[in-house]
């Protein structure tokens, strides 16, 4: 599907139907100026998703790390540390 482009004016002039765009694409609008993209313009829902999946393979590369390094602890420890971590996040996004 790809993202859709969108003069910076529409910010101001078109903020719901740019709103409304970004929900039911479940993507991001890009925002131009002087016909350059500038900003990206994302749902929030859409936006928490990518945040988390971020972390996750970034905590995923880190143990990958640890792992080729030595530095290991019993797999309970882990999965606590990872279960506190999501709870976290929940209540942040709330």
């Amino acid at each position: 599907m790809g993202s859709a482009n969108r003069p910076s004016a529409d910010l101001r002039n078109h903020y719901n139907e740019i709103s409304k765009q970004c929900k039911e694409s479940r993507e991001a609008v890009i925002i131009t100026v002087n016909g350059r993209g500038d900003t990206a313009v994302l749902g929030l829902q859409d936006y928490y998703q990518m945040k988390s999946e971020l972390e996750l393979l970034r905590t995923l590369a880190e143990a990958e790390d640890d792992v080729k390094n030595g530095r290991v602890a019993p797999m309970q420890n882990s999965f606590d540390d990872i279960h506190g971590s999501f709870l976290e996040r929940k209540k942040d996004e709330v």
